[in-house]
Order: structure tokens, then C-alpha cells, then sequence
């Protein structure tokens, strides 16, 4: 099992909520979260099989900044 996290510009729990329902439809079988307490908003992916450029990509597609976090 892979966790990837990433820091986003994400603002509202409407929008995390909506990106999460996104994110599960392209990527089965993952657990999608958004801290949006945290500084850096994090988004975090659980799976079997994560690509990060590909969500990424979703995120930026949806208008939305999204880099792994280091």
C-alpha cells in the first residue's frame, strides 16, 4: 500500500469534496483525504498503484495546484 501526499492551493471543503470524488473516479481503489487545516493543504492518496504526475495533472486540469510533498 503507497501513500502519497501533496501540497495544494485548495481552499474550501466544497471544492476538496468535489476534487475527492474526482480523483476516486479516475484512480479505483484509492482512500482520498484533504487536511485543509494544515499550511499546505494537503491532499493524500492511498492505493496499491499511485501515480503522482497523474493526479497532478487531474488537479491542474480542474484548475488547481497540486505538487508532491517532500
Amino acid at each position: 500500500m503507497m501513500i502519497e501526499v501533496f501540497k495544494t492551493n485548495v481552499e474550501s471543503s466544497i471544492q476538496a469534496k468535489y476534487l475527492q470524488v474526482l480523483i476516486q473516479q479516475h484512480f479505483f481503489f484509492t482512500e482520498v483525504n484533504f487536511d485543509l487545516e494544515d499550511c499546505d493543504k494537503v491532499l493524500r492518496v492511498k492505493g496499491e498503484k499511485i501515480c503522482t504526475l497523474n493526479i497532478i495533472l487531474l488537479m491542474a486540469a480542474n484548475g488547481y495546484e497540486c505538487n508532491v510533498l517532500e
